[in-house]
């Protein structure tokens, strides 16, 4: 395969049944500092109000955590859901990790509240015009981050002039119009929302507009990936991923519950259609399948140029070693 293809990684901090806050937080901070060594070309950190089962809800304060416990790992959002937040505040605390923590910070913003709609209102932001005023206050991050000449009167200090690179979500076909005519890094929710995908990247693909800050179109896919030694093992491994999904589902909101033998045992089998839906381009299996699905996959959607990953697995010990085979994996495909 001719073009190179990063890899990275998406955390959205679950807690682990039988596990607390605390913990999750020192495993997020683990895996940080194992991706780190593994060369990983960034780390992102997820944002979700009033979900119990994750501890991602004050996004900023974990990406800073991570940062001062790695040394040159690119740590970002993934994403900053821009409806719940001032952009002046957002330019505010991402030009403060900036001042920090130099260039290895990235902002990856997404155009839904990521919670229910009560909780949005609780959030203080108006979340019915947030939606529709995603497009101008991405401009308006870009200024505040922008140089001095381009400022207004409301500055975010210390933002002007860091440059802090954005990079635009989305789940289905509206933020790749956003990302296109921005000329910004286009990046698709694959983990949990593949319906829309193929056409969303098309879309990007067609509609990208040159900027300052990007010359082409840059495609970043979020992927589940669970690897192990065998097929067998990563199937089994995977049915807590499966268990993830049904309790979104089912509105349960559970914690990460460990693998089981038979699902079947534990959920209904429609629950457990809905969930294999949602998780169909899942990356599961030995190093042999994954890198054959890898290449099925490129080959159905076209070129990507970087390959995020979530793996849902319990035992952290296995969850580190499936993002070592999974960097295996790219660094064979790229040396193809």
């Amino acid at each position: 395969m001719s073009n190179h293809i990063h890899y990275s990684a998406l955390n959205l901090v679950p807690i682990r049944e039988g596990s607390n806050e605390k913990e999750a937080i020192a495993q997020m901070t683990a895996l940080a500092q194992h991706l780190e060594t593994l060369n990983y070309g960034r780390y992102w950190i997820a944002e979700h109000h009033n979900a119990p089962n994750l501890v991602s809800s004050a996004t900023a304060l974990l990406i800073q955590h991570c940062l001062s416990q790695t040394r040159h790992l690119r740590i970002g959002s993934g994403g900053i859901m821009l409806p719940n937040h001032a952009p002046l505040i957002v330019a505010e605390q991402f030009g403060t990790l900036n001042v920090l923590y130099g260039d290895r910070v990235d902002l990856g913003l997404g155009r839904a509240p990521g919670t229910d709609m009560a909780t949005a209102s609780a959030l203080r932001r108006d979340q019915h015009d947030g939606v529709y005023q995603f497009p101008e206050e991405v401009q308006q991050l870009l200024q505040y981050f922008g140089s001095e000449t381009n400022q207004g009167y409301v500055k975010a200090i210390p933002a002007v002039n860091k440059q802090v690179p954005l990079y635009i979500l989305g789940s289905s076909t509206d933020s790749a119009h956003v990302a296109a005519r921005q000329g910004l890094p286009y990046v698709f929710a694959g983990h949990f929302a593949p319906q829309q995908m193929k056409e969303a990247l098309a879309i990007y693909r067609e509609l990208f507009e040159p900027s300052q800050y990007l010359s082409e179109p840059y495609i970043i896919v979020c992927l589940n990936a669970i690897l192990a030694d065998s097929n067998e093992e990563a199937n089994y491994l995977a049915t807590t991923q499966a268990q993830v999904f049904a309790s979104i589902l089912n509105g349960r909101m559970q914690k990460m519950q460990p693998p089981v033998q038979d699902l079947t045992q534990i959920l209904s089998p429609r629950i457990i259609a809905l969930a294999e839906q949602r998780i169909a381009g899942s990356l599961v299996g030995d190093k042999t399948t994954v890198k054959e699905k890898i290449k099925d996959f490129i080959t159905h959607y076209g070129a990507i140029n970087e390959i995020m990953t979530v793996s849902y697995i319990y035992d952290t010990t296995l969850q580190h070693r499936s993002y070592q085979y999974f960097k295996e994996v790219m660094d064979e495909i790229n040396h193809s």
